[in-house]
């Protein structure tokens, strides 16, 4: 459900930092909304040098930009704290300052998303949703996880 693209300027993150990223990025948006973590996905974008600009400029120095696609339908509250969660679990990862860090959330209907070959549910409704998937689907998706 959500898709989380994290941008970065070619070499400001080691495998190591990207899989703390990943893992830290699943569990804020699993601890804040309530969503399986098997919805989250992390995607890791090195941009090279010149092909980030600010202002006009050629970006100067490490940055993070972390792009969340999420269902609409959640509060402005639960939003703001998940977005609070994502600017601390990016600078912690990174290494980087609060203000190397940026990140956007994108709301998206759920009847306009599949995953798993399945349109995905309502906000709060996924427990419900999960346990009307074909068993085979079902202990699919529930053996992938940010626990491992």
């Amino acid at each position: 459900m959500p898709t989380y693209t994290v941008h970065s300027p070619a070499g400001t993150l080691d495998q190591g930092q990207k899989q703390q990223l990943a893992r830290d990025i699943t569990l804020a948006h699993n601890g804040v909304t309530g969503a399986q973590t098997f919805f989250a996905q992390v995607m890791f974008l090195d941009r090279p040098q010149g092909d980030w600009f600010v202002g006009g400029q050629p970006l100067e120095g490490p940055q993070v930009f972390v792009h969340g696609q999420i269902r609409a339908g959640r509060s402005g509250d639960v939003k703001l704290e998940l977005l609070r969660r994502l600017v601390d679990v990016t600078g912690e990862a990174s290494g980087l300052p609060r203000n190397r860090v940026w990140v956007y959330l994108v709301d998206l209907p759920a009847e306009q998303m599949a995953e798993y070959g399945h349109v995905l549910p309502q906000p709060g409704t996924e427990a419900s949703w999960l346990a009307n998937l074909p068993q085979e689907d079902r202990d699919w998706m529930e053996s992938i996880g940010a626990a491992r």
